[in-house]
């Protein structure tokens, strides 16, 4: 199985930032932006790297994360609630 997931925290300067995909993509990888500053990040091995803009060459971190199928995360955290 190939891990393709990953998560990033938001937060930098104290402002919390809304990542949403560029439609853009940069050696073969998706490119996001986030609506507050119109920043471009990238994913590198320490995390979304700012790759233009106003934070740039700053890093959003990877947060730890669980990647897992829906009944054992459920058997585990039964009161999950899913959004629609």
């Amino acid at each position: 199985m190939v891990n393709l997931a990953a998560v990033y925290s938001r937060e930098i300067d104290g402002q919390t930032l809304t990542l949403v995909p560029s439609g853009w993509t940069y050696e073969s990888t998706f490119v996001l932006y986030d609506r507050e500053t119109g920043t471009l990040w990238y994913p590198n091995k320490n995390g979304l790297l700012a790759i233009q803009g106003k934070y740039f060459e700053k890093i959003l971190p990877e947060v730890p994360h669980e990647v897992t199928k829906w009944k054992k995360w459920v058997t585990r955290h039964p009161n999950t609630k899913v959004l629609k």
